[in-house]
C-alpha cells in the first residue's frame, strides 16, 4: 500500500473515530448514560470490524495480486462476521436505546460514502 492510500485509509478510519465521539458525546448530554452507552456501541460496531478489515488488508500490501484479492474477500468476510456478532452481543444487553445505537452505528459508515464524495 502507497503512503498516500495509507494516509487515505488513515484519515478515513481517524473521521470515523471522531464522528462516533462527537456523537456520543451529544447523545451522552441529551440522554444521559444510557444514550451514550448505546451511541458507544453503535459505533463500536461500525468501527472494530472496519479497522479489522483495513489492518487485513495493510497486511497484504505488497504481495501478489491473488494474495491480495482473498485478503479483501477474507477481510469482508471476517468484516461481516464480527459486525454480526457484535450486534449480536449488543442485543442481549438490557435498556439500550436502538434508535441511538442504529444512528451512530449508520453516521459511522456514512463516513466512507463523504470520503468518496470529497475525492
Amino acid at each position: 500500500m502507497t503512503d498516500g492510500k495509507r494516509s487515505t485509509v488513515i484519515k478515513i478510519i481517524s473521521y470515523q473515530l471522531l464522528v462516533i465521539i462527537i456523537m456520543t458525546a451529544g447523545f451522552a448530554l441529551a440522554g444521559g448514560k444510557v444514550f451514550a452507552l448505546s451511541a458507544v456501541l453503535g459505533g463500536a460496531a461500525a468501527f472494530i470490524p472496519n479497522l479489522y478489515f483495513a489492518l487485513r488488508v495493510y497486511k497484504s500490501a505488497g504481495q501478489e495480486a491473488r494474495k491480495i484479492v482473498n485478503s479483501f474477500y477474507a477481510g469482508e468476510s471476517g468484516k461481516l462476521l464480527l459486525t454480526a456478532g457484535l450486534f449480536f452481543m449488543i442485543f442481549q444487553l438490557p435498556n439500550i436505546e436502538i434508535l441511538v445505537l442504529l444512528a451512530v452505528y449508520m453516521a459511522a459508515l456514512s463516513v466512507f460514502w463523504f470520503a468518496l464524495l470529497m475525492r
